[in-house]
């Protein structure tokens, strides 16, 4: 296609060039006085006074006016637009210069992404279709990441801070929506989508494993009466509970337990039976006193002789989220503008311009001049009309 446009381009331009660029044009008077639409007057004005008066006429009408003089009278030659011959070949060298650009983009450019968890920084993304790993010669960091949520709880907007590392220090930074992207070097660094991070765990000292063997001191405090009662407690032996409470019996020592996807620590895993209902798991972290509180029930169970903090399940862990970039370098989209404004160019000058010609032919006769009036342009015929029954008007005034 490309070679096609060549070549039939260069093939209809040799035949127009000179017709477009030649300095001294040749008028031929019989292509416009043989016209059907060729308008006469006669005047009783010789024809070097009509020529005086027609030519200043013609030159602020038409940019390329001239005056062949003769024996027998004058030729008044005007014309405008011959460049509007060339917009067809605009409209062909816009295709090609789309064409380039996508073949520029396609063979030196690249389409990846990249997950960059807040606060850290990658200089490498996963191309497109193929996964391969691309290097950049650059960083990119992910300073934060902030999220607006619509009532409904959809995403109304995320917004990731970056910097740009080059030489081992910030050389850019921009806050990046949808549709508003960061660009270095050529590189668009576009807002895509976002995550969430699993909550980081927070390094706890090491408690030892207690073996089944190993005792427990537990502290029972009955809600209704207010008092305390210790207890020793094994793995695997129930325990009665004073008030008639029911029994408690240790099942498991857990090193990592969690509670609602929260970390809680080292805890143990018992079996509570009431008197006078079904047996129910609890759940009694080392480090939390009054974690059994949230628990409700007759009776609260805690763990004596253990480092103590305080559990408060009103403050979650803090959500932490990645951000999700496009990452593209297109060389030859500039190609490919620059053929979009050629098209738009090219498809004007062809429809909305056209290359108009006037000529005033003037005779000299025995007593008074004969004037012969045609116009000719190679498209919009009728606008052509319109404009040299105004200019014949404007003779005839004259």
């Amino acid at each position: 296609m490309p070679i096609n446009i060549v070549v039939c381009s260069i093939d209809r331009l040799s035949g127009s060039w000179k017709l477009i660029f030649t300095r001294k044009p040749k008028v031929r008077a019989e292509r416009f006085t043989r016209r059907s639409d060729a308008r006469t007057l006669t005047d009783k004005r010789d024809a070097e006074e009509l020529v005086n008066v027609y030519e200043p006429l013609i030159a602020r009408r038409y940019g390329y006016c001239t005056v062949t003089r003769s024996n027998d009278g004058a030729v008044i030659y005007g014309e405008k637009g011959r460049l509007s011959r060339l917009g067809v070949y605009i409209v062909h060298l816009s295709v090609i210069f789309m064409l380039i650009g996508g073949l520029v983009g396609s063979f030196f450019g690249f389409e990846g992404f990249v997950n960059i968890p807040e606060g850290e920084a990658t200089d490498t993304i996963r191309i497109r279709n193929t996964g391969e790993i691309h290097r950049l010669d650059f960083q990119i960091r992910c300073d934060d990441f902030n999220l607006a949520l619509y009532e409904t709880g959809a995403p109304k907007e995320y917004r990731s801070s970056l910097s740009i590392i080059a030489g081992g220090k910030a050389v850019k930074q921009k806050d990046i929506i949808v549709n508003d992207p960061l660009r270095f070097r050529g590189i668009n660094i576009f807002q895509s989508s976002y995550g969430k991070l699993p909550p980081e765990k927070m390094p706890r000292p090491e408690t030892p494993a207690p073996g089944p063997s190993e005792a427990y001191t537990l502290n029972f405090t009955s809600r209704a009466s207010g008092m305390s009662y210790t207890k020793t407690a094994r793995v695997g032996a129930p325990v009665d509970i004073p008030e008639g409470l029911g029994k408690f019996v240790v099942m498991a020592y857990e090193a990592d337990a969690t509670f609602r996807g929260m970390d809680v620590g080292a805890a143990l895993i018992g079996m509570l039976t009431p008197a006078d209902g079904e047996a129910a798991e609890v759940l009694l972290p080392l480090k939390f006193a009054n974690f059994d509180k949230m628990r409700g029930g007759d009776v609260m169970i805690v763990v004596d002789n253990q480092p103590q903090e305080k559990f408060t399940p009103q403050q979650p862990a803090e959500e932490r989220y990645y951000t999700g970039l496009q990452v593209t370098r297109d060389p030859g989209v500039w190609l490919v503008y620059t053929g979009f404004v050629l098209i738009i160019a090219g498809c004007f000058v062809t429809f909305y311009l056209s290359h108009q010609q006037v000529c005033i032919v003037i005779e000299q006769l025995l007593k008074n001049s004969r004037v012969t009036f045609a116009g000719i342009a190679n498209r919009n015929k009728l606008a052509m009309k319109n404009t040299t029954e105004k200019l014949f008007t404007a003779m005839t005034d004259s």
